[in-house]
């Protein structure tokens, strides 16, 4: 039987690099690991149907064993679908929810249901303590020690990382997933060198030998725009500025090629000039390689600036999503309305700055009814007894708020339908 032409490939590539002896079981279980990922990527992306292969047909692996080879291939076969299902949804996270473990176990994120397609920059805007950075943890698979998730289904790719392995997750992240954490300074190991915590990534994914991977580390400094990248390969992280040390992890993070980008608060503690210069620095970023963007932030003038869609997430729950413009022109939600209207302009200067009342509860506080009740000018009886649904109003746009539907501000509104591809769920 002749092997398939992408098994085939995947040995040349190897032989050629000479990058993998083959001599130790260690290294035949790396050739085996790439095989099978290898084929899955491109089974799952919808390029060949025909790359399913048996266990006997992964070469250079004798010491693997077979149930093992049956297991991960049949894992391949099960998600094999045509590439234009695969490719057009990248992310898409079905009802989830995280818990954090106490003596009664506290709900942080619940009800949480999102889609990311390919080359799509979505923003997720909301106070400190909303749910925002745990959500983008989830999603990495990177939660605290004492949360979990409780409920719900996070699909990538159509494949169900919920019901990843911690070995199966290690290998997309980094490679696949990325993440641009919030504080550079202390994201960054102090005692290693900008070159060795950029080479890391290289080495341990793609495999690549020493001087290679330095090679490459300097053209994604030169891609992030930092000078003397040879020298910066020898420094350490305090010795460059914040908006260096931002652009070092945003190299970091675009080092595999990931297909999404997670940027959680990237423009944080920056000065306007180096803020701009990130934001375009994303931009350029999705606009050239297609990687989709999910950024979190609590600046909706950086949200407007660079997002196709919004959600807005309040007490851990998205209670308004949809287009840029349709949120910034036409809001629905209270939560959402008190946003734009804090947001400082010219226009404004002789006015008091207008702030939400209230703080956002904390987890023990959160009651049986719709979270923003106790600061909600619109609040009625009903809001403080029952929880209200994302209800769509057509196109993307979707809200959660029993007053706007009864006050007539949603037009034809319906609930949402559940499935995949829905924007809300009862």
């Amino acid at each position: 039987m002749q092997k398939p032409e992408a098994n085939k490939q995947t040995w040349m590539e190897y032989e050629r690099n000479k990058q993998l002896p083959f001599a130790k079981e260690e290294n035949e279980q790396e050739l085996y690991d790439s095989t099978v990922q290898r084929l899955l990527k491109q089974t799952v992306g919808g390029n060949r149907q025909d790359t399913i292969v048996k266990p006997n047909e992964l070469w250079g692996a004798p010491h693997i064993q077979q149930e093992q080879a049956f297991s991960d291939l049949n894992y391949v076969d099960q998600f094999a679908q045509p590439a234009s299902a695969a490719e057009e949804l990248l992310l898409d996270i079905r009802g989830l929810e995280v818990q954090l473990q106490a003596k009664k176990p506290l709900t942080v994120i619940d009800s949480i249901d999102l889609t990311v397609k390919q080359g799509e920059i979505i923003g997720i805007v909301g106070e400190s303590g909303c749910g925002k950075s745990v959500l983008s943890l989830s999603i990495m698979g990177l939660l605290a020690d004492g949360m979990h998730i409780q409920d719900g289904e996070i699909w990538y790719q159509s494949r169900p990382m919920h019901q990843f392995t911690a070995e199966q997750v290690r290998r997309l992240r980094g490679k696949e997933l990325a993440m641009i954490f919030q504080d550079p300074l202390t994201s960054l190991n102090p005692s290693l060198t900008i070159g060795q915590q950029l080479t890391e990534m290289l080495r341990r994914h793609l495999r690549f030998e020493k001087q290679q991977a330095n090679r490459e580390a300097i053209r994604l400094l030169q891609r992030v725009e930092l000078p003397r990248p040879e020298a910066l390969l020898k420094a350490y992280p305090h010795q460059l500025s914040g908006g260096m040390r931002q652009r070092v992890m945003i190299a970091i993070a675009l080092s595999c090629g990931p297909k999404l980008l997670i940027a959680d608060e990237p423009t944080t503690a920056l000065d306007v000039t180096i803020q701009a210069d990130i934001l375009d620095l994303l931009r350029q970023i999705r606009d050239e390689d297609q990687t989709s963007i999910l950024l979190v932030s609590h600046d909706l003038g950086v949200i407007a600036e660079l997002c196709d869609r919004i959600a807005v997430m309040y007490a851990g729950q998205i209670v308004e999503q949809g287009t840029v413009d349709e949120l910034f022109d036409s809001p629905k939600h209270p939560y959402t309305e008190g946003l734009l209207k804090s947001i400082p302009s010219p226009a404004k200067k002789h006015e008091r700055l207008y702030a939400i009342p209230g703080v956002v509860p904390a987890l023990h506080e959160r009651g049986e009814g719709c979270r923003f009740y106790s600061r909600c000018h619109l609040a009625s009886d009903i809001c403080l007894k029952h929880q209200p649904a994302l209800i769509g109003l057509g196109g993307q746009h979707a809200v959660r708020c029993f007053a706007a539907e009864q006050e007539g501000r949603i037009s034809n509104g319906v609930s949402a339908p559940a499935t995949s591809t829905a924007i809300g769920r009862n």
